[in-house]
């Protein structure tokens, strides 16, 4: 199934995601640890505590595997939101959320992109809901 050729344009947004998804990765680790550490808690904890979701889906990611990449916005859906938050919310930290949304967001698009693209060309696809319907009255009225 590895075998299929990924066109220019999967090609395209599998870069996209990787470079969002690893770059985000190692901003998280910048600015909790480095660049805005909480003045109350262990930076390292806090660090810690805020690579673990991401760590997840990375080897997936990093092998390019489809459906990875597609559950992986549910893990990127948390810094999205705390990126906002900051946005709104905090007035000296807008800059490095702006820079953690722009991440988050890149690595949504090349993630569902990648996912919808490569699943097409490697023949993977969801059945409808009135397909599995359908299978499963068969299934019971037999």
């Amino acid at each position: 199934m590895e075998s299929v050729a990924m066109s220019a344009e999967t090609k395209r947004y599998r870069l996209l995601a990787l470079f969002c998804n690893l770059s985000l990765l190692g901003f998280i680790i910048l600015w909790h640890s480095l660049l805005s550490p909480h003045p109350l808690i262990n930076s390292y904890g806090v660090t810690i505590a805020w690579v673990i979701p991401m760590l997840f889906p990375l080897k997936g990611i990093i092998e390019g595997k489809p459906y990875t990449h597609a559950w992986a916005n549910f893990i990127l859906m948390f810094y999205f939101l705390h990126a906002l938050t900051i946005l709104w919310l905090d007035e000296g930290e807008r800059y490095l959320a702006a820079i953690e949304l722009v991440l988050t967001t890149g690595a949504f698009l090349g993630n569902i992109y990648y996912a919808r693209l490569r699943g097409k060309e490697l023949g993977l696809k969801l059945k409808r809901l009135s397909e599995v319907e359908k299978l499963e009255k068969e299934k019971f009225t037999e």
